[in-house]
């Protein structure tokens, strides 16, 4: 059956929107037209949303540069600044061992002050 012989009603009601396509239809002309209305924020949005992808663009370089770099390091490669990263640890480890004989020698010393104040 041809278009021409069916009622014009019937070819209407065939090519009309559904509701989710009027519905999306009505929301993109408010949200266009007040955009348009106020260009202002809509480039601030723009900004902002643009601002945040670069951003977390960034933030995902920076993961993958530091996991890179860790796995360098970790393999046994020499990658730039772990000549840094073995001083430091090294002088942590040293305070470390600073700190446990400074207790032991304390813990001595609290230990005798404790024996002569029961003696005497």
């Amino acid at each position: 059956m041809s278009d021409q012989s069916k009622p014009m009603s019937r070819r209407f009601h065939e090519s009309a929107p559904t509701s989710r396509q009027a519905v999306n239809f009505w929301t993109a002309v408010t949200i266009g037209a007040h955009c348009y209305s106020c260009p202002v924020p809509a480039g601030i949005v723009i900004f902002l949303v643009a601002t945040g992808f670069i951003f977390s663009g960034g933030c995902g370089v920076a993961a993958i540069t530091a996991l890179s770099w860790l796995y360098s390091y970790l393999t046994g490669q020499h990658p730039i600044g772990a000549d840094k990263l073995d001083y430091a640890r090294m002088r942590i480890a040293g305070k470390a061992r600073d700190v446990k004989e400074r207790a032991r020698d304390y813990g001595q010393y609290a230990q005798q002050r404790g024996q002569e104040v029961t003696q005497g």
